[in-house]
Formats: C-alpha cells, structure tokens, sequence
C-alpha cells in the first residue's frame, strides 16, 4: 500500500471520530491505480453511535427557527463557494473526473443549497378561516426526526447535496453514508457546516460497505432513507427500508437516450451526443448512452460523432487539457471494456474500440477510450445493460413513432431528449414519452434546484423525487389543524352522536 498519505474517518457529533472496527478500504487515484488514502468502515455499533448524535440533536434541532437554520445554511453556502476549488481537487483525486467537471458537480450541488436557504417558503403552510363558525383549519409541514442518505461514487458532493440540505433545513438531523470509493469530498463538507455553525450531531457522515448501509435500513430510529445508484441496488434499498417502515426515495439506474429526427441541426446533434455521452467519461446517471437516429441521418450523424469523438483528450483530471478521465477502478474499467468485446458478436458495429487505450506516463491508470458501436439491435448486452461508462450506441428506426415506441420498452425510464426544429414533434415526444426527465434540443436535462429530479419504471423505486418540491414534501409529513376558539356569549352545545357537519 505505498503511497498510503491519509486515512478518513467518520464524523459523528460534530467531530472526526476514529474507526474502532478494524476495517478499511482502499482509497486509489484512478489516473495513476496507486492506493493513497484508507477509509474506515463503520460496524454497527459505529452506525448506532451517529444514528444517537442524531436523534440527540435533533430534539433541540427540529424545534429550532427557521430563521436559526437558514442563517446556518447561509454560512454554509459561504464556505462552499469559498472552497470549491479544494472540494472540486478531492473530487478529482479520488473519482477522477476532470477539474472543471468537479467544479461543475460543486456549483450544481449549491444550487439545492441555495433552494435550502429559502426554505422558509416552502413550509409556510396554510390557514383557512371560518370553515365552520368559529372553526379555523390550518395545514403545517413537521420534520421526521433522523433520516439517512446513500450515495454514489460518480457525484460525491452534488448527490448528497441534493439531500441534506433540503433535510436539515427542514428540520431533521442527517447520516450520510457516501461512497467508500471517493470519501473525502463528504468529510470536507462536515467540516464547513461545523464552521458554518451547525449544531453538533445534526449532521454526521459514517463511511463502509453492506454492514453499515443494512443497520441504516434496519435501524429503528431511522425514519427515511434517501438512494442514488444502479437499479438492483435501488430496489433493495426500497424493498428492505420500507420493510423497515421508513419512507424511501432511492433513484436507480439510466438508459438515457436521445432521438435524432431528419430535420434536427446534425452538427449540434453530434455536438451534445459526445458532450452527454462521454462527459466524466460516461459515469453519470444522466448520460446519454444510447442515440436513436430517424430516417438516413444515420450515417451522417454517426460520421460526424466518430470525428469528434476522436479528438477528445484523455488524461489525467488535474491536468487542464484533459477533457475525460480515467474510470474509478480498474475492475469497472474492465467491465466496461467487456462491452466492447462482445459487441460485435451480438451483431453491433464496432466503429470506435476505445479499450486498451493508454496514457504516457500514467500506466497503471484505470483508462479507457472513447467506443462507439453504431447498428446497435436492441438484443445486444450493450444496449440492454447500464455501462456506466464511455460507450454510445447508436440505433437506426425508420419513423418517430418507431423511435418512440423503442425507447418506451426500455425498462428504465430516467431521462431522454429529442433533437428536432419541429416545434409540433418536440411536443409530442414530451407527453408521449415515458421518462422523468425530457430534454429538447438538451442532451441532459438535469433539473434546476428549484424543480425536481427522478425518473421513471426501473430508474426511481418510491413516490418522490428528489430536492425540489418533492424533496421537502418527502423530508417533512403534514399536519392538519382544527381549531375552534368560543365566544363568550356561546351556550354549550351539548352532547351530539352524530357525524360532525361543517354550519
């Protein structure tokens, strides 16, 4: 393990708490393979110690102002802006995206911090008067108590940004379990909200594998549990926490694809399809991974993707004039590349082969190059699958409703777009196609903060999205008052049997 500088720990009430279990993971840098940090993983007695410095704080917390918790998220807001250089260099040296794609993740994450500080109108309730005589309704929105997040390895600031914030400014208290693969940007986040000025306990981080993900849904005092990650994964997430009792959103995986119609702008076609398909090396849930063309725009389309494909440079994410990383470990690199191999037995043109793709100077980096399989039949594993990584299929359809209809038998139902100039088509698509998110003439269209993100069928396993307005609904319950002040001068009513009735 040369090359080992540092091991992350756990954060539980409001201070870096040493692992007692004995185990750790390798942290590796995927642009050189090389192990340069050890995380600890949580036993379930380190689980049920941050799932107490929860519950602890949250007895004060959830009862605090919304003036005192958006003042801290403010300051918080501050500190991330300040710092997201140093959090985009975390992000780069253990995922090993590109630094201005870090950079990226960061800003989107402040996004939702900025919807956190304007909590306050989203829980300011109703009140309606006089709906009997003297009888006022009011509906109210209460925090659940202790809620726990889940999240990936490819977005380890955004994601749990997308969750905690919304969460803690409606009064829970939080456990993040981040990724073991890239751990550090979540520990750097604790420590500018304990600057920001967040009370102890309110937020606490526990890193490891199944035995600390298994007691946070098993767990009691957990009542909600947020999930960002593939399919199989999601389901289990929902399947056992809602055994459990807990309210569940967990987000699963993609196979986002963008249909090309005859009448759409080629060059920014292929423009977005190696953007969206390619970008942070196609680890992103939102990526396009499988493009649809329409009618014979296919070849020109997929000669003009090939050419740029082509020319993206590969290389190190701290390096500026790397456009795409590596891949986070070697293993899923050679997952990724199996794809490839098998493409063309599965009757797929192979028109880019990205695998075994080398960087000078780097060789024990988790590299991969850019691959392209064009003819694609929906039988292939390429096309069925979620790779994860940089490999665009391209599929021919002869007609709209031939692409729409392919898209819509695609078990998974995250994202998609259209590229198209008919205003009349691009209509059509957004109510005919079944998706969460649609994108016209946007390749990956990732909600701003202040509406919600989620899919569809095998992509999302629960009722809400996430942040947004779904985000606070799933980070609070309701409440209904009934509230009836007599007058002075009232004579008692006496004793009625009856149903009531509103006069």
């Amino acid at each position: 393990m040369t090359g080992t500088t540092k091991t992350v720990h756990h954060w539980i009430g409001g201070k870096s708490v040493e692992g007692t279990s004995g185990n750790q993971g390798p942290v590796t840098d995927p642009a050189t393979g090389e192990v340069t940090t050890r995380v600890a993983f949580a036993s379930v007695d380190e689980v049920d110690a941050a799932v107490a410095a929860a519950k602890d704080a949250y007895a004060s917390w959830g009862l605090s102002s919304l003036s005192k918790r958006t003042a801290v998220l403010f300051k918080f807001r501050a500190l991330l802006d300040a710092h997201r250089d140093e959090i985009a260099e975390l992000i780069t040296a253990e995922h090993g995206k590109v630094h201005s794609d870090a950079l990226g993740e960061v800003a989107r994450g402040l996004e939702i911090v900025d919807l956190a500080c304007g909590i306050t109108v989203q829980l300011k309730g109703e009140l309606s008067t006089e709906v009997a005589s003297r009888v006022d309704v009011s509906s109210i929105r209460q925090p659940l108590g202790v809620v726990a997040g889940i999240t990936p390895f490819n977005f380890p600031a955004m994601v749990p940004m997308w969750m905690f914030p919304i969460a803690i400014a409606c009064g829970n208290t939080f456990v993040l379990k981040p990724s073991e693969k890239d751990p550090s940007a979540s520990l750097k986040l604790a420590e500018l909200l304990a600057e920001a000025g967040l009370p102890d306990g309110v937020f606490n981080v526990v890193h490891g594998d199944k035995v600390a993900v298994d007691r946070l849904l098993e767990h009691p005092d957990v009542a909600a549990v947020s999930f960002v990650g593939s399919t199989p994964i999601a389901r289990y997430i929902h399947t056992t926490a809602s055994a459990n009792g807990k309210r569940v959103q967990a987000l699963g995986g993609a196979k986002n694809h963008m249909l090309v119609l005859p009448d759409a702008d080629l060059d920014a076609a292929a423009d977005a399809a190696v953007s969206a398909a390619y970008g942070s090396a196609g680890e992103r849930c939102m990526a396009i991974s499988a493009v649809v063309a329409v009618g014979a725009v296919g070849d020109e389309l997929v000669a003009k993707i090939k050419d740029r494909a082509e020319k993206i440079k590969i290389g190190p994410g701290n390096d500026p004039s790397s456009e795409m990383g590596p891949l986070i470990t070697a293993a899923h690199r050679d997952k990724v590349a199996s794809y490839v191999h098998g493409a063309a037995a599965d009757g797929c043109e192979v028109v880019l082969d990205g695998t075994g793709h080398t960087v000078e100077g780097f060789d024990g980096g988790h590299w991969i190059g850019l691959s392209l399989l064009d003819h694609v039949p929906t039988s292939a594993q390429a096309y069925r699958d979620e790779i994860f990584g940089p490999v665009l299929s391209v599929l021919r359809v002869d007609t709209y409703e031939e692409g729409v209809a392919l898209i819509n038998a695609s078990p998974f139902g995250n994202g998609t777009a259209i590229f198209t100039r008919d205003g009349g088509a691009a209509r059509r698509f957004q109510l005919e196609v079944e998706a969460g998110m649609v994108g016209v003439n946007v390749p990956i269209p990732v909600p701003v903060g202040y509406h919600s993100f989620g899919g569809w069928k095998d992509s999302l396993f629960g009722d809400h999205h996430i942040y947004g307005n779904d985000g606070t609904h799933f980070y609070t319950r309701g409440k209904v008052v009934t509230t009836r002040w007599p007058d002075p001068s009232d004579t008692p009513a006496g004793v009625d049997l009856g149903f009531p009735r509103n006069h």
